[in-house]
């Protein structure tokens, strides 16, 4: 009886050894060095990308005609905008002017450079600009959304909003937001708890950022769901284990 007792002690305590709540996504180290967010004071605006997929109309006489650029001739013209793809060279295949790079402007830089290439063919083009397919992948817990950003300079506060805010079981001073780029995901920890969080907040959005919300560690729960088959087991044993001690009687 008295090794039953000590073997079930040990499954019980093996089993709490793994409550560190599994469904945890994107775990980092004590010491994990953090991509420090950029100064708050600093506009910082959406920036083109590779795959990011770009439409744009173009007028003449700064907007006063729509230039119909399958016809290279000004009219009424087109009903909705061309669109293209940046390659992953960052450079973007378009009409009359050939490749151009676009990658890592601005949109209001890709519109200042698209009107200077065409103002070759037309009079004081003027360019409208826009990226279609933006979106981020927000998650709590082990839901997630993925949100399409229909504006170009939207935040990380502004996404959340978009999903229904921070829940009741989310941490909001344990927010990640997760950057691709060349080399290595940048990750930065906003603290969203506190009044200075705002400023971390309002970090620009970019395409394909992932936005994680920690959920609360809920121990008790935790520990009720991992030893239950565990104590299930063990009074299965220990009745089996004295009816087989009353029969030897």
């Amino acid at each position: 009886m008295r090794k039953l007792f000590i073997f079930s002690g040990l499954i019980i305590f093996l089993s709490g050894c793994n409550l560190v709540n599994p469904s945890i996504m994107f775990k980092t180290g004590k010491l994990y060095q953090y991509t420090k967010a950029p100064d708050s004071t600093k506009i910082v605006e959406y920036i083109l990308s590779p795959n990011d997929i770009i439409e744009f109309k173009i007028y003449s006489n700064d907007g006063f005609k729509l230039i119909d650029l399958t016809n290279i001739s000004a009219g009424s013209g087109l009903s909705t905008p061309l669109q293209f793809l940046i390659e992953s060279d960052g450079n973007a295949k378009l009409p009359v002017l050939g490749r151009r790079k676009l990658s890592g402007l601005t949109i209001r830089e890709a519109e200042l450079l698209l009107e200077e290439s065409f103002s070759a063919f037309f009079v004081k083009p003027f360019v409208m600009l826009n990226v279609t397919n933006k979106k981020v992948i927000v998650f709590v817990g082990n839901s997630a959304r993925i949100l399409p950003l229909s504006g170009n300079n939207t935040t990380v506060l502004e996404a959340i909003a978009l999903t229904g805010g921070i829940p009741e079981n989310g941490i909001a001073a344990q927010v990640k937001l997760i950057r691709k780029n060349k080399l290595k995901n940048e990750v930065y920890l906003l603290n969203l708890s506190t009044i200075n969080g705002v400023n971390s907040g309002n970090m620009v959005l970019q395409a394909n950022d992932l936005i994680y919300i920690e959920p609360k560690i809920k121990v008790a729960r935790t520990i009720l769901a991992e030893i239950t088959p565990v104590i299930s087991l063990i009074t299965s044993a220990f009745i089996i284990f004295s009816y087989s001690k009353l029969l030897t009687k």
